[in-house]
């Protein structure tokens, strides 16, 4: 698995990976259907320097693909929000994990301390993988609108403190360096 920023000229495969309904709908602010214009319009909109968006790309056979997208961005404050896909074929295969480990890492680089995430309470796939990631869970559950439902719907929201990771012994990619 590799991370890497989009380029226009992913378009056309960004298009097909995240191109399905059943990814659509647990994005907030996808459309549905996405179209090859909605990729070049997403692609042409990476150049804020405060957000760290990456395809995450797998390799197969003889090539590499994009399997999903993975990024964070600031919100109010000092929070910010985690965010990912991964297209239906390579559900399961721990891309979203591995992704979320990198992508944190170097946002825990930038100095990002907390971060807040969410899933739409029937993709409960998505809840494990924030889990498996040190988010916790608040109990909070709340109205999200989705583009691709053409409605809100329930988001259970998660946070992680890694300014607590730090000073607790916590931190995850501590554990895997130290194995």
């Amino acid at each position: 698995m590799m991370l890497r920023p989009g380029w226009i000229e992913d378009a056309p495969e960004l298009a097909r990976a995240i191109g399905h309904e059943s990814v659509v709908k647990n994005i907030s602010r996808a459309p549905w259907p996405y179209a090859l214009g909605d990729a070049e319009e997403f692609l042409a909109g990476w150049t804020d320097p405060m957000v760290s968006r990456f395809l995450i790309l797998a390799h197969e056979n003889a090539g590499v693909r994009i399997v999903g997208m993975i990024g964070v961005e600031p919100l109010e404050g000092a929070m910010h929000e985690l965010g990912y896909w991964i297209t239906p074929d390579a559900w399961g295969r721990g891309y979203a994990t591995e992704a979320g480990r990198g992508v944190l890492a170097a946002v825990r680089a930038m100095g990002v301390r907390h971060i807040e995430a969410g899933h739409f309470l029937d993709n409960p796939a998505s809840g494990k993988v924030l889990r498996k990631l040190g988010f916790k869970a608040t109990g909070e559950v709340r109205q999200i609108h989705s583009r691709g439902r053409g409605t809100e719907a329930p988001c259970a929201r998660y946070t992680l403190d890694m300014a607590a990771e730090k000073a607790t012994g916590d931190d995850p990619d501590d554990v895997r360096m130290a194995a």
